[in-house]
């Protein structure tokens, strides 16, 4: 067997502009008219890519696409349901028919939290000494809940990768010296073992998340199309925060007890998803980043 050589390359190669370049890339991202994916969206447009941004809400996707889709990438709203297997695929066809070349990125950040019953800022913190007590707060946890939290959360994400894994195919075969990705926006709280404030389910569905994601990475190392993920801290979302500006932005009114002592911002993911996706990180694979501030330095957590 003859030995791979090393690659050497130029000073101009190894440049910022070169190592994170996105400028090639055609990118699909659920979630993408609030919160993360919207960062996300964000950062890939502004730095050349073009973007298909899923939701529910096509309201929120159309003021994303008129408020950020102003080059030298572009954004486009595709509205849809994910949690329904057939919307899946259906997504996928549409963008089959714009995207002859296939895509090269699917994001997988949409989710949600359901824990209004049992989260402690809303229901109250349970005496931890008392099994009485920690029983009774339990059990204000509703089934349908749980099961809209593990469709949203789990489920979608592996019908939209399975949909979606032919065109990412696609778009490494045309793609020389490039190879396609799938990054799953899962969450520190599914590696931390605290009930992340009383959100039993939502915690319960990342950490599912992050292990589907490894058995993704593993099932279609041989198909060349990478999976990795972010496992953010707190950052700016509906979901955090209640609500979205008219710029579909939220803000964090609360501190943040990390060493950091803040919440998560655009630069921080725009710096994690540029990492994940330029040139420069065609070398990772089942990996998992967590930018949070610190936040799993000071509580007990599963890495």
């Amino acid at each position: 067997m003859s030995a791979v050589k090393t690659s050497h390359l130029p000073n101009e190669d190894l440049q910022a502009s070169k190592l994170f370049d996105v400028s090639h890339v055609v990118a699909v991202v659920t979630g993408g008219g609030t919160g993360i994916g919207l960062m996300i969206a964000q950062t890939l447009q502004s730095n050349g890519a073009k973007v298909y941004i899923t939701g529910r809400r096509q309201e929120a996707l159309d003021a994303v696409v008129k408020q950020y889709s102003n080059g030298p990438g572009s954004l486009h709203a595709l509205p849809g349901d994910i949690t329904k297997k057939e919307e899946c695929v259906r997504l996928a066809d549409e963008v089959a028919k714009q995207e002859s070349g296939g895509v090269h990125l699917l994001v997988n950040n949409a989710g949600i939290a359901r824990d209004d019953h049992t989260k402690f800022s809303a229901a109250g913190k349970p005496d931890t000494k008392s099994a009485e007590s920690i029983s009774q707060h339990m059990l204000k946890s509703e089934v349908d809940d749980w099961q809209e939290t593990f469709l949203t959360n789990i489920t979608a994400q592996f019908f939209m990768s399975a949909a979606f894994l032919p065109l990412l195919s696609k778009g490494r075969d045309v793609t020389p010296g490039y190879t396609s990705s799938i990054v799953n926006v899962t969450s520190i709280s599914g590696l931390m073992k605290g009930s992340s404030n009383g959100q039993f389910a939502y915690a319960s569905s990342k950490a599912g998340f992050i292990h589907l994601t490894r058995m993704l990475a593993s099932t279609l190392a041989e198909t060349k199309v990478r999976v990795n993920q972010i496992a953010p801290g707190i950052f700016p979302s509906e979901m955090t925060t209640g609500e979205s500006d008219e710029t579909q932005k939220s803000e964090l009114s609360s501190e943040i007890g990390n060493p950091a002592g803040r919440g998560g911002g655009d630069a921080d993911m725009a710096a994690t998803i540029l990492y994940l996706v330029g040139k420069g990180g065609l070398f990772l694979n089942n990996q998992l980043l967590h930018p949070d501030g610190g936040q799993m330095l000071i509580v007990p957590a599963a890495i």
